[in-house]
Parts: C-alpha cells; structure tokens; sequence
C-alpha cells in the first residue's frame, strides 16, 4: 500500500508534491540497476592525466597576469593557512580572531575565493540559498541580493572578508606550495613554495577545500585533438566573448561540444546554445534537474532578521535535507522540500526505523517520477526527454536545480548526445567520437569538474614530512588516519580542513562545515597559545580509536551508495578498504558539529597531547 495512503500526504509547506504517479517498485529498482551497470566499467573512469607537457595548458590562469616577486623568507610566522577559498578565509578569520597577527595565506590563484575565482562561466552562481552559504553575513553586515547569488557577488564577498580581517598584507598568491616539513628541533613547519618563498611556521591550517585540483577525463586523443578547447573553471572569454552574465558573441559559427552533465553544464549550456551555431551535449549520466526559481531578496528581508539568524538558518537547512524533524522549514527550497514534505506530517513522528526507511525509499521514487515528469512537460521531442531521464535515486548526484536547461534542448541547434554511460570513446583532431560516430567540432567545453576523493598530496600538490621524516603519503597508503578528520599522529601542530571522506562530515551546503571546523581550530590553537605549551599532536591510541569508530559504521551507507549510478560519490562503483576507511563519521552533520563542541567544552582536548 502506498506510504500516502496511510496518513503521509508527501507534500511540503510550500505545497510541493513528491507527485501523483503510480509506480511498480520493483520495475524501478530494476531499471535503475541496469541503468548503473551501464556505466559501470567506463574505459577510463577513474584514470585522470598528470597535466604537464602541452595538456598543462589547462590548468594556466586567464583571470589574472602572472606577478613575478623575489622570494620571501620570513622565519618567525604565527600560523600558514594554505588555501584561501571559504575553507581558507573562515579558518583565517577565526585566528585573527584569536588576536593572531603574524598570519600568512597563500594560494595558487591570483586572489582569494577558491572554487568563486576559477569558476567564472557563463551563468555560475550558487546551488545553495545565499543566505545561508555565503558565510559571515552578519559579521559583515551583507544581505545578498538573490535568493540564490552570482559567482561575481559570492567573489566580492571572499574580498570583502579578506579586507576587514587583513588577509591581503601578508598574503602569496600566484603561489603553490611545493613541500611541508616539520623541523624537530625549532618546532616548526618549514614551508617551501614554487616561488622560492622559505616560511617557518609554528602552526599550519591546510584549507585546499574539495574542489581544488581540476578534473579532465583520460580520453584517448585528448592531446592530439585540434580543435579550441579548456576547462569551465578555467573560462576562455578571449574565445568565446562576453562575461558570467553571458553574451558568448565569439562563438557565432561555432560547433561547440560540452563533455559533462552535472551541476556546471546546467548552467553553462544554455548560454552555449545561445550563441553557437550548433551545440553537442555529451552525456553519460543525465543530471536531475529541479527547478530553480530564483528571485531577488526581498525588500523587507532584513527587517525581519535577529542576532544569530543566519546560524538558525543554516541549522535548520542542515537538519531537514538528512531527514531531520524540524517545526519549520526556514529556506524552502528544492533541497529541503524533498524532507519536509515526508518529516513535517504529524503521521511521519513514532514510526519505527523500518517504516521510515520505506517511507523515505517511497517518497524517493515519487519525487523522481516528478521530476521525470517535469522533463516530459518541458522538452517536446519524445526521445530526447527520454534520453534526459535520470534513473537512479534522489541524492545518487549532486541535484541541480535550474529553469532553462531542459527546455534548451527544443532548440534546432542543440543536440544531446546520449553515450549510454560510457562517454565519449575517444578525440580526433576535429571531432568527439561516440559509438564510432563522428561529432565534428570547433570547440570543447570540459565540464568534469574537479578531481574528488584522490589520494591525499596528489590533491594538495605536495608532500607532507611530520616527526622522524614519516611522510603523510605513506601513513594514508591505504586511507586517513585522524581524530575527527582535523588531526593525525606524527604531525604536530597540523591542522586539516577535511574534505569529503576524511572521517569528519559533510552538507549539502558545504560553508556551513567549513565554518564549523574553523571554530574547532580557534580552539586548538588558542588552549595551546593560553597553556603557553609548544607543541600539539594526536594520540596514536585516541586516533586508532576514531578510524576504528569510522570504518565500524561507514557500511551504514555503503548499501545506498554501492546501489547509485556510478559518480564521485561512490568512487565511480569502486568499494575498497579506502572507501570504507576514508568515510565520514556516523550521523547527520548537526551530531558530528554537536559532537565536536562538546569535545571543545571538555577543556581537557582529549585524544591529543600538549607538549613544552
């Protein structure tokens, strides 16, 4: 019997229906199982190119001419923060906070904002409500302009806090860190940079973020293809004209093919179709698209504002997309309607973890045949809606949310090309091969985002060496090894950002943990410039503890996760020891956040060892 039929309507409080159609359970778990093995075996999924040589072209910086500097030397450094995305610019705010003034950032980028400075193509903007991503809005006084903010508005505010807390003064950029090394007998981190810089550090934040090193997919002829081509985060407007509001006016008389199909291609593809004379999409898994239904702030917005609302805010946001129970839906959105809908009905409250699971597993398939009918309603060409069609669960993917991606594949010009989960098999000098069919192009657009969940250095771009010459490579040979994603043994007076799979959390909306982590830093930092001690480090035994803890727990999700199409998420289909160890901690973030500060309140920092 339908989960609806005994009490749950399934509609939010926005009057949002998961939808009214009938559906044969087993039928869809069915085609969702032949739709992942379908992609499943990809030639070359997870095998990406070193860029050097001519591919390193990819990775050069249109945004910014390159400064040449003389090497700086500077020995007596409070604390390095490497990375100065949000990761970076929290951490950073957090330790001037603290009354820290010998404070060095230093990025490779030629200014700060992370994924918000290499991510200008046309039509970026957040996927998250602003109001909640964009962090320290009330410490700045900043209310943004839309529901959801342009990447140009989240960038000035990267700026904007990188002035008020004095980041620029002593900040590298253009720069990358090349190697990290701890000296035994000063205490420090010696910091080495590709420019020649020499810092020593008494404490170091890595703060690289999860989208840091960009992704190309290993396709054979990539090198040899002779066509324009580059990457969405590396945006060449010289080429196509116009800006991130659009206006693509050099690609009239263009062929242009786009590899990719998540979050970027929603947004890039409908300005491509505008201005190319003709667009190929190269899809190997369709996206879901919800819809976006963005609008500016409302004039009254503030007005109705209290001291700490954007923390309430981003809580109750948190809370509802891992199925929390909450009085009241703050953002309402296309991500929190999904749960609100089902954890909002006075029917949802004393079931038993069974029943939730079938309610969830039933409002699931309801929300997708939504959405897959959304796709029937707004493309007109029977075969190509079809093609669109995501077959997996809700939350498989990242969702996307926006209002002129389907309907751009009714213009004449555009044409998806479906590769069946494969992807394209191979470049020619003029042309994307799919099936052995030829698609003739003058320019591709790499819309693979970034390079997610490999091994640690290869993500940082560097070495790290802790005591007794031990390197960090070596001790995460077969996965972390940290207590609570933050710390790990042999590295004193280290501090990690984790990323995704570091055995600390994850949100949907990412800020709100970048945030968190950074106050669990200040505190570190601050118990060991308070106790007047030298050095922390973890103890071996308390962070045994934790990954036993992580890896007893990580099969909680695997079966959900084994079950998706293949994607970052589940490592492309691939389960082994590093899935299962490089996993995050038990529970919905708002417990891991609670977790930590009861950890904070302890006083005692247990698990890790203070030293003079």
């Amino acid at each position: 019997m339908p989960i609806d039929e005994e009490g749950l309507s399934l509609v939010g409080a926005a009057g949002v229906p998961f939808g009214d159609h009938d559906y044969d359970a087993d039928a869809l778990r069915s085609k969702y199982a032949e739709e992942r093995a379908k992609r499943q075996g990809n030639p070359y999924r997870g095998v990406l190119p070193d860029l050097v040589g001519d591919l390193a072209r990819y990775l050069d910086d249109p945004y910014s001419e390159f400064t040449p500097r003389d090497p700086v030397v500077d020995p007596d450094v409070d604390v390095v923060v490497i990375g100065t995305g949000w990761a970076g610019l929290v951490a950073a705010v957090r330790m001037r906070e603290l009354g820290v003034r010998r404070l060095r950032v230093i990025d490779k980028a030629g200014d700060v904002g992370g994924v918000w400075y290499w991510n200008r193509y046309p039509g970026v903007m957040c996927d998250v409500e602003s109001y909640i991503y964009m962090p320290l809005l009330e410490e700045l006084n900043y209310i943004p302009k839309d529901k959801y903010s342009k990447a140009a508005e989240i960038f000035g505010h990267a700026q904007a806090v990188a002035k008020k807390y004095d980041l620029y003064d002593q900040g590298l950029f253009q720069t990358a860190v090349t190697d990290l090394s701890w000296d035994e007998q000063a205490k420090r981190w010696t910091v080495s940079t590709d420019r020649g810089d020499d810092l020593r550090s008494r404490f170091v934040i890595i703060a690289d973020g999860n989208f840091h090193r960009l992704k190309l997919p290993a396709i054979p002829g990539l090198a040899e293809f002779g066509g324009h081509s580059f990457h969405s985060s590396r945006w060449d407007y010289k080429y196509t004209g116009g800006d991130s509001e659009g206006g693509l006016v050099g690609l009239k008389g263009k062929r242009v093919g786009v590899i990719g199909t998540a979050a970027t291609a929603a947004q890039i593809v409908p300005h491509l179709a505008q201005w190319s004379d003709h667009l190929y999409v190269f899809q190997r898994t369709p996206p879901t698209v919800g819809e976006r239904n963005n609008h500016p702030t409302e004039p009254d917005f503030a007005d109705q504002l209290t001291p700490g609302w954007q923390w309430r805010r981003m809580r109750n946001f948190t809370s509802l997309v891992v199925g929390g129970v909450e009085p009241e839906d703050l953002v309402d959105d296309g991500w929190t309607q999904f749960y609100y809908a089902v954890t909002s009905d006075p029917a949802f409250k004393g079931r038993s973890r069974t029943e939730i699971a079938a309610i969830m597993e039933d409002a699931n398939f309801r929300h997708m045949e939504a959405l897959r009918a959304r796709i029937d309603s707004l493309v007109t060409d029977p075969a190509v809606a079809e093609k669109l069609k995501p077959w997996y669960a809700y939350f498989c993917t990242r969702p996307c949310f926006h209002d002129e991606y389907l309907p751009t594949f009714n213009r004449p010009n555009v044409t998806l090309v479906d590769t069946q989960g494969k992807g394209v098999e191979r470049l020619t000098a003029n042309a994307a091969v799919v099936a052995g069919v030829e698609y003739e192009v003058d320019c591709l657009v790499f819309s693979t985002g970034f390079e997610y969940d490999t091994s640690y250095t290869r993500k940082t771009g560097f070495e790290i060496t802790g005591v007794g010459g031990r390197k960090i490579s070596e001790k995460w040979a077969d996965g972390y090894q940290t207590l609570h994603g933050f710390t790990t043994a042999g590295f004193p007076n280290l501090l990690i950002s984790p990323g995704a799979n570091m055995q600390a959390t994850i949100t949907h909306n990412v800020t709100h943990c970048l945030q968190e982590y950074s106050f669990h830093f200040q505190y570190i930092v601050g118990e060991v410039l308070k106790r007047g001690v030298a050095t922390f480090d973890t103890d071996p035994v308390a962070e045994t503890e934790w990954v036993q803890h992580i890896e007893a727990h990580a099969r909680d999700n695997a079966a959900f996760l084994e079950s998706c199409t293949p994607n970052r998420f589940n490592r492309e289909g691939n389960f082994d020891l590093r899935s299962i160890r490089n996993a995050n901690a038990v529970g919905s973030p708002l417990e891991f956040f609670d977790r930590m500060q009861r950890w904070r309140e302890t006083g005692d920092l247990p698990g890790i060892i203070l030293s003079r």
